[in-house]
């Protein structure tokens, strides 16, 4: 037996054209799952979903902007209609349009922050949680930040909008645990990924970054995948309500 596998399972993964996303969608693919590409362009989701499917799993591609509840009901009924039932959410897609302090943050940018990293996630569990409940079977991951873990000068709005997705994590688990639905968080370090470039392409910033972190590197988006795929699985039956923390150890050292 692989704890591991998650073979015929359905899974949405939002925001899986690039960087985090994709390698959840492509490690869930790799252990058996039917993945679904999502992020707002047709373009860059079919590419994904080509690449997943000459590797020999099956994925199609749904583009869907996670600010627009309709196309989320969409993106949630083409993956009925074509893969029959969801089996796994993963709630990767976000939105940090602001770097700065909070005292000169605009109000269109904070709720655009909200929208997308809290509101979005919440819209699209409810949309799947009732069939998963039916079933007696379904997990949900949300993406989350080690920036919902701490304070911060620059990344203030972002950080709060993380730290509720990991409340919103509990408060599903609560809700839906008696049907046998995991709803937990994975929440990264700072990874090389274009959502990131900002700070990882800042050769002082990335030096500090890495002068402090116990392995002494930055995440790679091939370091998430796994997470996904674990917490997914049968291997993470007994865990819900949970944040698994993937960071390099940055967060153990103060």
């Amino acid at each position: 037996m692989n704890a591991f596998r998650v073979d015929g399972k359905v899974a949405i993964v939002t925001g899986s054209s690039r960087g985090i996303g994709r390698s959840i969608a492509e490690h869930l693919a790799a252990y058996g799952a039917k993945v679904v590409i999502s992020s707002r362009k047709q373009g860059p989701c079919e590419e994904v979903a080509q690449a997943i499917r000459a590797s020999g799993g099956e994925a199609i591609a749904v583009p869907a902007s996670i600010a627009e509840k309709a196309q989320l009901e969409h993106l949630v009924a083409q993956t009925r209609d074509q893969f029959g039932q969801i089996d796994i959410l993963v709630c990767n897609a976000a939105s940090n349009p602001y770097y700065g302090p909070m005292s000169g943050l605009p109000d269109e940018a904070f709720q655009k922050i909200l929208q997308n990293n809290i509101v979005a996630n919440h819209w699209l569990a409810n949309l799947v949680l009732p069939e998963m409940a039916q079933r007696r079977d379904g997990v949900v991951i949300i993406v989350s930040s080690i920036g919902g873990l701490k304070g911060s000068a620059t990344l203030g709005a972002y950080s709060v909008s993380k730290a509720a997705d990991m409340q919103l994590a509990r408060n599903l688990a609560v809700e839906w645990g008696k049907h046998n639905i995991r709803i937990n968080c994975i929440a990264p370090g700072l990874v090389k990924t274009d959502f990131a470039r900002a700070l990882w392409e800042n050769p002082e910033l990335l030096a500090r970054t890495e002068a402090v972190t116990p392995l002494g590197r930055i995440g790679d988006p091939a370091d998430i995948g796994g997470i996904a795929v674990f917490l997914a699985s049968r291997a993470g039956a007994f865990i819900t309500g949970q944040t698994i923390v993937a960071d390099g150890g940055i967060t153990i050292t103060g």
